[in-house]
């Protein structure tokens, strides 16, 4: 996998940002935005899937380039936990912790079709046209509409 990286303003929230340009499973370019705060990331600890976790929040440093990143653990028990991360970390770049190879990749939730959107709200609107007894259900979001 080919990694570049861009420094920029991209609007991360935080001034300026990082953007990985990278080539995906496809063999395709795609940019990666630096991920921010409430976001959700994969940690990979060796190469291997490890937690999920939030990013509650991201300070900077000290030292140019490098930010306190507090992490959410999503795991049972629920942990927090610190890390110093350089900017490039928090795009995907690996890093090591006592050795051990970790990354973390930004998670994005898959957009549903239009297809399935549509039958969704269909089965809602017949679904909640009528309860369990057979009377008319009314709702008030549809009267707002009108």
């Amino acid at each position: 996998m080919t990694e570049d990286y861009l420094i920029g303003n991209v609007g991360c929230g935080f001034g300026i940002g990082i953007v990985r340009l990278a080539t995906n499973f496809f063999g395709e370019r795609i940019f990666t935005k630096m991920a921010k705060e409430n976001d959700l990331v994969l940690i990979y600890f060796e190469d291997k899937p490890l937690v999920f976790a939030r990013i509650e929040s991201i300070l900077t440093d000290s030292k140019p380039n490098w930010y306190h990143v507090k992490l959410l653990l999503l795991q049972v028990p629920l942990q927090v936990v610190t890390w110093i991360l350089r900017d490039v970390y928090i795009t995907g770049a690996e890093f090591t912790m006592n050795g051990k190879r970790m990354r973390l990749e930004k998670i994005v939730s898959p957009e549903e079709s239009q297809e399935t959107i549509k039958e969704k709200k269909k089965a809602d609107k017949e679904k909640s046209t009528t309860n369990s007894n057979g009377a008319k259900v009314i709702s008030f979001t549809d009267l707002k509409k009108k």
